[in-house]
């Protein structure tokens, strides 16, 4: 039952601390030192029925941070496992806690975390705190992909703890409060059926149900049709992050969210010349989570939640093995479906022809042979659409033999160039996180000068517009930049 909302709207349940005590731990945020709100979502307050002056304040400032609890919380850290690059492992929330799940005015239940919140029970050896810098890191991407329609965490707040965090240099302590339809991972099934207890399984199931896909509840096969729902929910997920460039840099079990959410923002990353190899994070040496491997990963991923449902599925195990099975097959067909959907859109196609994967495919491969950026390429092509002289990149080379192609493809459709532009401006940003602008604001986020972060999350929030504000924004690095790295934030 949800509690009477207070003055600043708060209004929790806490479903999941009420699961088996196997699958979590009752912890309480740590508290520090001075706590400062830096950078307050006001438009998400709103949705969630926060009053955003209320959090903005020092009392809102203080639930940020931890040091006090909105009423009837109920904060654990949960647990879960997860295969870090190829290798399981048991983790667990080792900085974050849960504070419970807000009812916003809609009826949605929305996850409400604290990162970088203290030790926890799992924190193995860490401190449990965040820096500044990877935290405002993960507000701006999140913010982005919610602006560009890409189902992810969203992030409601940072604020300074006053402290400081040590990693390799000593660095300005931050809490995030992240967002989520649930924290609840392919990681979280790994470990509910790999522990001893029989009842976190079917628990953890039951709920996860009732969370995201209340309507399969009765059928014949929970576990089946869950699974075949996740699996849907993340061929589409990973489809729309192929479309606009997104290498998310760190795809283990732990951070395949059930509900087909992008979580965990640490090592990731957008395109800014286009190659299929293109790999960001420091940390994956052998490109396993590199820009094309995406998909296989995913299904990867997946057959791990597969493994782990096999218990709850009814019947003999090698016949319950078999459904798995079956259904596990069917995410090739269901991620291409969602992929060329979207590739459609982005080329302003509003038909299916046969040719059409051929006619992605070959230009994938023309644009990383010249190495073409990625975003300006597909910005340039809904300009060609209506212009007679082709734009560059589509002036010479393999893209100019690639554009007489499409220009015919569009000759069998039945709508106006001027509708396929449109759709195509509709569909590819003008604007993305551009790596090197990202680096800039968070460097002078880190001497205590906001104003280029929040200039950037201006830009990358308003990813299709046409304006003038962005236009700063609107193009990759100068040269002689070098290769760009990305680190974890841990």
């Amino acid at each position: 039952m949800a509690s009477p909302i207070d003055a600043a709207g708060w209004r929790f349940d806490n479903s999941y601390a009420r699961l088996p005590a196997g699958l979590h731990t009752r912890t309480t945020p740590v508290p520090v030192r001075s706590p400062k709100i830096v950078i307050l979502n006001a438009p998400l307050a709103t949705t969630l029925g926060l009053d955003a002056e209320a959090i903005g304040g020092p009392d809102g400032a203080g639930v940020c941070a931890g040091n006090t609890l909105p009423p009837v919380a109920d904060p654990i850290a949960q647990a879960y496992a997860g295969h870090q690059y190829g290798h399981f492992t048991n983790l667990g929330d080792g900085r974050a806690i849960l504070l419970g799940e807000q009812i916003a005015p809609d009826g949605r239940r929305c996850d409400i975390q604290l990162k970088g919140a203290g030790r926890t029970r799992y924190s193995r050896g860490g401190d449990g705190r965040a820096a500044l810098g990877p935290m405002l890191r993960e507000y701006l991407i999140s913010e982005a992909m919610h602006a560009l329609g890409i189902p992810t965490t969203r992030s409601l707040a940072v604020t300074m703890t006053g402290e400081a965090v040590f990693r390799e240099e000593v660095l300005a302590g931050a809490v995030l409060v992240r967002v989520a339809a649930s924290h609840i991972r392919v990681g979280t099934f790994e470990y509910a059926a790999a522990v001893a207890d029989p009842s976190l399984l079917p628990a953890l199931l039951a709920h996860a149900i009732g969370r995201h896909d209340p309507g399969l509840a009765d059928a014949p096969e929970p576990a089946i049709a869950f699974l075949e729902a996740v699996i849907d929910r993340q061929a589409e997920l990973v489809a729309r992050w192929m479309h606009v460039g997104f290498v998310h840099g760190v795809m283990n079990t732990d951070n395949a969210a059930v509900s087909g959410e992008t979580i965990d923002y640490g090592p990731c990353a957008f395109l800014d010349a286009y190659h299929p190899a293109t790999v960001f994070s420091s940390i994956d040496r052998q490109g396993r989570y590199a820009y094309g491997n995406q998909p296989a990963i995913t299904h990867w991923n997946l057959a791990r939640l597969a493994e782990s449902l096999l218990p709850a599925v009814p019947g003999e195990e090698p016949v319950a093995l078999e459904r798995i099975r079956e259904v596990l097959a069917t995410f090739p067909a269901r991620y291409d479906r969602h992929a060329l959907a979207g590739w459609r859109a982005k080329l302003g196609l509003f038909t299916m022809d046969d040719a059409d994967q051929t006619l992605v495919s070959s230009l994938l491969t023309a644009m990383a042979e010249i190495r073409a950026d990625f975003t300006d390429t597909f910005a340039a092509l809904a300009g060609a659409a209506v212009s007679a002289a082709p734009p560059p990149p589509f002036d010479t080379g393999p893209l100019a033999v690639w554009l007489v192609a499409w220009r015919a493809r569009l000759g069998r459709q039945s709508q106006s160039l001027a509708e396929v532009s449109a759709r195509m401006r509709r569909t590819n940003p003008l604007v993305i996180p551009r790596n090197h602008r990202v680096e800039e604001a968070l460097a002078a986020a880190a001497v205590g000068e906001m104003a280029p972060f929040e200039r950037l999350l201006d830009a990358v929030t308003h990813p299709f517009d046409d304006a003038e504000e962005t236009g700063p924004y609107r193009h990759g690095p100068p040269a002689g930049c070098g290769p760009y790295r990305t680190f974890c934030g841990t």
